[in-house]
């Protein structure tokens, strides 16, 4: 269904601002801006609907210029577009709003991130693991063991996904996952993207502060910075508030055939990990009092824009030329320099039938939110995020996560 509408309606993209030639930037950035081309633009996110992505938005701000625009559809059943304000599941985004939450209990001396996270979560983690900083957790430097190795939590396939979209799991019952496995190295000596670490960090937030995640965003974000549309949903709310772009996931039948299953409402079990609902506006305000400073004093603040000198441990990030294998994350955002020298920062997130990303200079001259709709769980939908980065910065955002 979704090939033939392709090929029978593939609506242009919209553009809801002209572009502005970028200014001269200040010292915080590496090296001069691309402006921005609005055709460029149109084409990055354009030829949508297609069989892997049904629609995408992109917002890009900052003094350096300004554009927006949707390609595709946003509903296949009614051929309806991709709303430009449109809610998104943000997914591993999730985890910059965690990060920050943390940092900012270090800054009033409630928690030392150089302190072992069992000396504030004694039995949490599983026993025999080594001792892990709070620091590790938040740059993904402590080892934990990365995998999710449990029947209930699937074989990773489009069709188990679809079909048990609703299932829901504690944070706890997640971090149990790790018992019996050993760290993938020793903490504080390479990288490696692990979604574990955030779900530990989670809980930590909750051990200190006494307080859900959810009411921890809400007191200390959202509500501060009036992000109206940002939130934590319920574990057991699959629903995600309109406007919206439906998420669909290509699934195979048993005979062979292909048929599209609409997984916009799906239980929102990742949680500080990645369980997080936002929209392209309000992840802009965010990222903007993030980077100004609004939320941290300078010691955390300094953490937030510092890489570990550390390799790269089979990571799932950190895949750009200009990486070479080196660690790209800091507690709670990642670096990513491109070949012209542009350096940016910011984070990406997926959840099935949504990935997307927010990325700006340190500046802020460039900030661009994007959101994609993909059809499968494979990563494909990469190729336009490419595009994206490179008509907004001139380099390659690395992948999904």
């Amino acid at each position: 269904m979704l090939v033939a509408l392709a090929a029978a309606t593939v609506p242009p993209a919209s553009a809801a601002s002209a572009a502005v030639p970028a200014p001269a930037l200040a010292a915080a950035s590496a090296a001069p801006l691309p402006a921005l081309d609005p055709a460029e633009l149109r084409a990055a996110i354009g030829g949508l609907p297609a069989a892997d992505v049904t629609g995408a938005l992109l917002r890009i701000t900052g003094r350096a210029g300004h554009w927006s625009g949707t390609s595709g559809v946003g509903d296949l059943e009614t051929g309806q577009g991709v709303p430009p304000g449109a809610h998104i599941r943000i997914g591993s985004i999730s985890k910059v709003f965690t990060a920050t939450i943390v940092l900012q209990l270090a800054a009033e001396h409630r928690i030392d991130l150089d302190k072992p996270v069992q000396q504030y979560l004694p039995g949490v983690l599983p026993a025999g693991l080594p001792p892990i900083e709070i620091g590790q957790l938040l740059n993904h430097t402590s080892g934990l063991p990365n995998g999710v190795h449990s029947p209930d939590f699937g074989d990773g396939s489009p069709e188990w996904f679809a079909a048990n979209r609703f299932k829901s799991f504690t944070p706890q019952q997640v971090v149990d996952l790790m018992a019996g496995q050993p760290t993938q190295f020793a903490p504080g000596t390479a990288q490696q993207y692990n979604g574990m670490n955030y779900y530990v960090a989670g809980l930590l937030i909750e051990k200190i502060t006494g307080h859900t995640f959810a009411h921890e965003v809400s007191s200390r974000i959202t509500r501060p910075l009036g992000l109206r549309d940002t939130q934590v949903p319920d574990a057991d709310d699959p629903r995600l508030p309109g406007p919206h772009s439906h998420g669909y996931l290509t699934v195979t039948s048993p005979d062979g055939t292909a048929h599209q299953v609409d997984v916009t409402e799906q239980s929102p079990w990742p949680w500080a990990e990645g369980g997080m609902i936002s929209t392209p506006a309000d992840l802009d305000r965010f990222m903007t009092a993030l980077f100004r400073g609004r939320f941290l004093p300078p010691a955390q603040q300094a953490e937030l824009f510092t890489v570990p000198d550390v390799p790269s441990f089979h990571s799932s990030q950190c895949r750009t030329a200009a990486d070479a294998g080196r660690a790209c994350m800091s507690m709670g955002i990642m670096r990513v320099t491109a070949s012209n020298g542009v350096t940016v920062w910011g984070k990406t997130g997926s959840r099935p039938g949504y990935t997307s990303g927010v990325f700006a200079t340190r500046d802020l001259s460039r900030k661009i939110v994007y959101s994609l709709n993909p059809t499968n769980l494979d990563g494909t939908e990469i190729r336009y995020v490419q595009q994206i980065a490179a008509a907004s910065f001139g380099t390659v955002v690395p992948a999904t996560g």
